[in-house]
């Protein structure tokens, strides 16, 4: 292709096509002639220079020095979404782009009372003196002290009048402190400190798609199937809330796998880890969102992890590889 006219043409397709294109199918473009392969070059670094697809305030960028893969493949969500039509089965990844303007909002479809909320004057709620606030529940999480346990904390929502600096949104703002995914030999991804986190800092939401719970068991028994022979890395988590009666739990379904943010990369610690879950609920919504807070001072280049749950449920499960003194050799899991 010695037109020049025609290399041009070609460089401004690819810009516009390439960056929508899944690996397999960005590799095949590669392959085809010169000026592909140059611009498919240009899109691998893009991918590779974030994570977050240009969605975070932040990139989070992919560190690898075991293998050949630059980045790993997935679209990306700042918050929890339902599996319908308006969930992204395409997305522009590995190019120059804008980020779009606003914090990260939890979605308005997912059920709730969008209406409900607090009177407070713009810009002038958060702490104890907010309605939407618990004092009891956000002393746990909060930047003094984060406890044992899975925390809880209640926020402002969609229907209060305050905007995004409000002191009583500090999980809604998008991930704020920089993070790296880097590669490990034995344990794939994994999510790291690119800075010093203090002890209580936010550090990011787990976000993904809200399932079912029968939609849930059936893609476990799938990424079980997958994961077993090493062709998946299954990033689903289950949390289940003991109402206070004691006689019912409130069970959330959260689907990382293909669609997620960057928390999908945080790999198990039988020890606990060095993150704090906290369940997050903001005025007006029914769902509470698993947010994470650093559970002690974290070093830069430290590995962030947490406790997916009891390996006991499943004896004959995944390998674990933290490598902590107290490991049991096997990663939780749900059983189906």
């Amino acid at each position: 292709m010695r037109n020049p006219a025609t290399r041009g043409a070609v460089g401004e397709l690819a810009e516009l096509v390439l960056p929508w294109l899944p690996t397999e199918d960005l590799a095949a473009a590669a392959s085809a002639c010169r000026a592909l392969r140059a611009a498919a070059s240009a899109v691998t670094a893009g991918r590779a220079a974030d994570a977050a697809h240009g969605l975070e305030p932040l990139p989070i960028p992919f560190d690898n020095l075991v293998d050949c893969k630059p980045y790993a493949y997935f679209l990306y969500t700042p918050f929890s979404l339902t599996p319908s039509a308006a969930s992204p089965r395409a997305q522009p990844w590995g190019r120059t782009w804008e980020r779009p303007l606003g914090p990260t909002w939890p979605p308005s479809d997912l059920g709730g009372f969008p209406s409900a909320g607090c009177a407070c004057p713009q810009g002038a709620c958060g702490g104890a003196r907010c309605p939407c606030a618990d004092p009891e529940a956000q002393t746990v999480g909060s930047e003094a002290e984060v406890g044992m346990g899975m925390g809880s904390l209640r926020e402002c929502g969609e229907g209060c009048p305050c905007g995004p600096s409000c002191g009583n949104r500090r999980t809604q703002r998008g991930i704020t402190v920089r993070l790296r995914v880097m590669r490990h030999r034995k344990k794939g991804w994994g999510l790291h400190a690119a800075e010093v986190l203090r002890h209580g800092r936010f550090v990011c939401e787990y976000a993904g798609e809200l399932l079912t719970t029968e939609e849930a068991r059936k893609r476990q028994r799938l990424y079980d199937e997958l994961a077993s022979v090493g062709k998946l890395s299954p990033a689903l988590i289950v949390i289940r809330e003991h109402l206070p009666s004691g006689k019912a739990c409130l069970r959330v379904n959260i689907d990382a796998t293909k669609v997620g943010n960057a928390a999908r990369f945080i790999n198990h610690s039988c020890d606990g880890g060095n993150l704090h879950p906290v369940l997050v609920r903001s005025s007006g919504s029914l769902l509470p969102r698993l947010c994470f807070f650093a559970a002690r001072d974290i070093n830069e280049g430290e590995e962030l992890t947490f406790s997916y749950g009891d390996a006991r449920v499943r004896p004959k499960g995944l390998p674990c590889f933290c490598g902590s003194l107290c490991c049991s050799g096997v990663l939780p899991s749900e059983e189906t």
